[in-house]
């Protein structure tokens, strides 16, 4: 339910739930499987949106993962900056 809330918030903008959903990634919590090129993504989209706990958070998960999820997760997020662009056009 939590994942589904913060999907939600996220399509929204709110930069809290892209954290939270970093979160719930990084730790395979909220019904979801651990999965760092996701929390990797969202924990980014938080961080170049101000929020300096995720900046903290994408640091450490990226010494865990190889430079190709890393550009990965950024692929993803980018992706999800230009769907959300075309939303609000």
């Amino acid at each position: 339910m939590l994942v589904a809330s913060c999907l939600a918030a996220a399509a929204q903008g709110d930069i809290s739930a892209y954290y939270d959903l970093g979160v719930a990634y990084s730790t395979g919590s909220h019904g979801v499987g651990c999965d760092l090129i996701e929390a990797h993504k969202w924990f980014n989209l938080a961080a170049v949106n101000g929020h300096a706990e995720a900046a903290m958070c994408r640091a450490d998960i990226s010494e865990e993962m190889t430079a190709r999820e890393i550009a990965e997760a950024q692929r993803r997020a980018r992706e999800w900056i230009a769907a959300s662009r075309r939303k609000a056009a």
